[in-house]
């Protein structure tokens, strides 16, 4: 059984041209697999995104492999920890998109929206700088938490952000936008498009909430409510320390400590 306190979660992606992303799959599938990794890669033409976790050892040695692959080469790991692995299966798949946008001609490996560094972003919340902040993010993330002030776009699905753009163009067309997300990668491909649609004062919170966490050491003070992250923790607090919210077994929306449900049905907590 996987030790408890020593479980290593890796986040990490990167928006870069993959020639083969089929044999690439097969070569981290057997990585993962002989590294005892559990978790997600999904590979595209346009680049790769994880979420994995194992043990500390285990891990080290995927990003020094993973990160020797001529197509990826270096790449920037969130980590944290967990009581125990919170994936039940490896999962590596090639997809159109390694995240669906379904936006033609969008190339996330060419031109982003500028990196604001977690300090800068800070100061800017705190001193009350003139911009207006977008949670990227679905509309049950945002509503277990999201920053002090953040626009809740009000989406079920990534794929549905350039329509509420679009239908908000005027507003944004001259104001400074700063954009945020779980780890960066909407961001990063929602600010590419924006700028191909000339909207050019547009900000993209660098390495997303998780590096705010990581780096900004009294983070719930402009953090308000739970993370929601995409495996079996289900949501972490502004320390990055899994939190005792659960799964709604009506809907999948988060259950805040198993009592407090962000949907609108029953609300009842999934078994653990």
């Amino acid at each position: 059984m996987q030790d408890q306190e020593r479980t290593t979660n890796l986040a990490f992606y990167k928006f870069t041209p993959i020639a083969d992303p089929a044999a690439l799959r097969d070569e981290l599938q057997e990585l993962c697999e002989s590294l005892g990794i559990k978790g997600t890669i999904l590979l595209a033409h346009e680049g790769i995104n994880a979420m994995l976790a194992g043990s500390p050892e285990a891990c080290e040695r995927l990003e020094g492999a993973i990160t020797a692959v001529d197509d990826i080469g270096e790449l920037w790991f969130k980590r944290s920890e967990s009581r125990e692995v919170p994936f039940g299966k490896l999962v590596v798949k090639v997809k159109p998109e390694i995240v669906t946008m379904r936006v033609d001609g969008v190339d996330a490996c060419a031109a982003t929206g500028k990196q604001l560094p977690p300090e800068t972003f800070r100061d800017w919340l705190r001193g009350g700088e003139e911009m207006i902040v977008i949670d990227t993010r679905n509309d049950y993330e945002y509503d277990l938490g999201t920053f002090r002030g953040a626009i809740n776009p009000n989406t079920a699905a990534f794929h549905e952000f350039p329509e509420y753009v679009e239908q908000r163009r005027d507003e944004l067309q001259d104001t400074k936008v700063v954009m945020f997300c779980t780890g960066g990668i909407r961001c990063e491909k929602a600010t590419s498009w924006m700028l191909d649609e000339g909207l050019g004062d547009v900000y993209q919170l660098e390495g997303g909430v998780l590096n705010y966490f990581e780096r900004i050491e009294d983070a719930d003070k402009d953090w308000q409510g739970e993370l929601f992250v995409f495996d079996g923790r289900v949501a972490v607090d502004t320390r990055l320390a899994e939190t005792d919210t659960v799964l709604c077994d009506e809907c999948g929306a988060p259950v805040r400590g198993g009592v407090e449900p962000v949907c609108g049905c029953a609300g009842r907590a999934k078994d653990e």
